[in-house]
This record gives structure tokens, C-alpha cells and sequence, in this order.
């Protein structure tokens, strides 16, 4: 899994404790055969089921993270939220970033927060990671590859069962221009996926499209409707929107991805001692039986005891 996968994995579980949350309060959920399920009884399951208690774990880590920053006069600023999406959004080309987003039930909002809790985080244990530039070449030496843009193209279709149809469709966009290619895709386009689309396809690498549409797409003029393109889905009338050329990185243009990566890798290990950290100096006070000896409290330090009164000294009596 990459980094950028275990970030967004790591934190999925405080963005359900907020959905958690919000099941409370009044009202049906469902209603079943005329029999209603309230949100209250939704929350009970819910909050008696053991993800739960990882759930509220998560949540109170969250909040000790948010008092923390407080503390130490951490504004993070949405520059540095945005900064630091990009950077992963790198490992996502074309559409993949939200197709990723709607895979996992997430939000733009809900990746800001995500990040912005990781900038505290990279903040507080900044002094105990150390990123030289040795291992920065080596990182990209080793992974180079990782860090290459491939060749990607943009495109619309419009796929039919017959070629006497794809004759139809690209007569009437020649006759009409490419303009009217989204009404055309959303009249005859049998792919469900795109015709409500405009036909957009999105964005993808050479490769990942079947044969003989991806040899059209990396090879027609943009903006130039394409004559029928037979494959074992149909014939494909297509429209490039955009193409990009393969581009190999540098260790400049890596760097920053690199350090990233690298100080993820540092700080792996050091996390869950801090929070651990936070959660003992808190005052965590349990209102629910359910939730007990969750947040344990920790000892009382123990004062030193008392040093023992030295014995008195005996005089050694010296020889007459």
C-alpha cells in the first residue's frame, strides 16, 4: 500500500466516529413494514457494537490532537492543507483521486481534516525525524520509477452495437460539429457509465483502455472526432478533450514527494507514543458504563519517599 493509501486508511476510522456521532437524535431511520427504526436505536447498536470503542478512541485521540495544536499556537492554514493534497493527489492521476474518494465514502472536507491533523502530528514529532539528503537520493534512486508521469489522455465516446449506427453518430457530428457530442452520447451512447456524462471517459494512461480505443486515443488530433472504432464492447466514436506527454522525473521534482514519504516512515513508529503521551496527561472522564476502563486512569506518581535518618556516628575510640 502506498503512503499516500495508508494516510487516507489510517484515518477512516475518526471520519466514522463522526458519523457515529451523528446518528443521535430524533426520527426514523427506516421504516419497515410500517414499523419505524429511530435514529436512537440505530445509536445504541451502534455504540454497543465493539468498533465502537475504537471508534471513540479515534475520536478522543482527534480531540487531544486539535487541544494539542491549541497549546502550542499551531494555525494550519488551508495553503498548507492544499500543499500537502497535491502532494498526494501526485500518486492519483486522472480521475482515480475521486474515483478513490467515492470508493471510500469520502469528501474533500473530510481529506482536509485528515490532513490537517497529520500536519500537527508531523509538527509535534519534527525534532525526533531527521531527512538528510543521502537518503533522499537513495529513495529516488531505488523508486525512480514511482515518480515518472505516463503518457495520459482525456477523452469521450460514444459507443454503439452497430456500425451502422457509429456511421449514423459520426455523420451527424460532422454535419453538426463537435458540439453536440454530450447530447448525441446521452441519445445513443449504450454505455451507462458515461452517456449521462457528455460520454466523458475521464482521464487515463496508455494502456488501460482496451487495444484498439487506446491506440485512437493516443493518436488522434484533439478536439477531432474520430471515425468508428471497433473493440468487443461495440464501436466507439471518440473525442480526445487533452492529451499529456510521458514525462520522467527529477530528483528535484521529486524532492518534496520523497521527504514526505521518508518522514512518514520516521514517524510510523513514534505516533502512538505520543498520543499516548497526550491521553496520559488528559483528564478523560467516562459518562457511559458501556465505555468503561476504555481511558484508564493512569497512577498517581508515586513521591519519593523519605530518605532514612543516617544512623549516629560512633566515636571509634582511639588508642591511650
Amino acid at each position: 500500500m502506498s503512503n499516500a493509501l495508508r494516510i487516507i486508511a489510517g484515518s477512516v476510522m475518526v471520519l466514522l466516529g463522526a458519523s457515529l456521532a451523528a446518528c443521535a437524535g430524533g426520527g426514523s431511520v427506516v421504516t419497515v413494514n410500517g414499523q419505524p427504526i429511530s435514529r436512537a436505536q440505530l445509536d445504541t447498536k451502534l455504540e454497543g457494537s465493539p468498533v465502537a470503542r475504537s471508534i471513540l478512541q479515534q475520536m478522543v485521540q482527534e480531540a487531544l490532537i486539535d487541544q494539542y495544536a491549541v497549546q502550542n499556537h499551531l494555525n494550519i492554514s488551508d495553503a498548507q492543507v492544499e500543499d500537502r493534497e497535491n502532494q498526494l493527489k501526485a500518486n492519483f492521476p486522472g480521475d482515480s483521486w475521486s474515483q478513490m474518494l467515492e470508493a471510500r465514502g469520502l469528501t474533500e472536507d473530510d481529506i482536509h481534516e485528515v490532513l490537517r491533523i497529520q500536519i500537527i502530528l508531523n509538527d509535534a514529532l519534527q525534532n525526533n525525524v531527521h531527512v538528510t539528503p543521502a537518503e533522499i537520493a537513495d529513495y529516488f534512486n531505488k523508486n525512480h520509477t514511482a515518480f515518472d508521469t505516463p503518457a495520459e489522455a482525456c477523452a469521450s465516446h460514444i459507443l454503439v452495437a452497430s456500425l451502422a449506427t457509429a456511421q449514423q453518430v459520426e455523420a451527424l457530428l460532422k454535419q453538426h460539429g463537435s458540439g453536440d457530442f454530450a447530447a448525441l452520447a446521452a441519445q445513443y451512447s449504450i454505455d451507462p457509465g458515461s452517456k449521462t456524462k457528455g460520454g466523458s471517459l475521464g482521464c487515463f494512461r496508455r494502456g488501460q483502455m482496451v487495444p484498439a480505443f487506446d491506440q485512437a486515443a493516443f493518436s488522434l488530433p484533439i478536439g477531432q472526432v474520430s471515425q468508428p472504432v471497433h473493440s468487443q464492447f461495440g464501436y466507439h466514436i471518440i473525442l480526445v478533450t487533452s492529451r499529456q506527454a510521458a514525462q520522467r522525473a527529477t530528483l528535484a521534482s521529486a524532492r518534496s514527494r520523497i521527504v514526505l514519504a521518508l518522514t512518514q516512515e520516521q514517524e510510523a513508529p513514534l505516533v502512538q507514543p505520543f498520543l499516548a503521551g497526550l491521553q496520559e496527561r488528559a483528564t478523560i472522564t467516562v459518562n457511559d458504563p458501556r465505555f468503561n476502563g476504555l481511558f484508564p486512569t493512569p497512577p498517581p506518581v508515586q513521591a519519593p519517599a523519605p530518605a532514612s535518618a543516617a544512623p549516629a556516628a560512633t566515636a571509634t575510640p582511639q588508642p591511650h
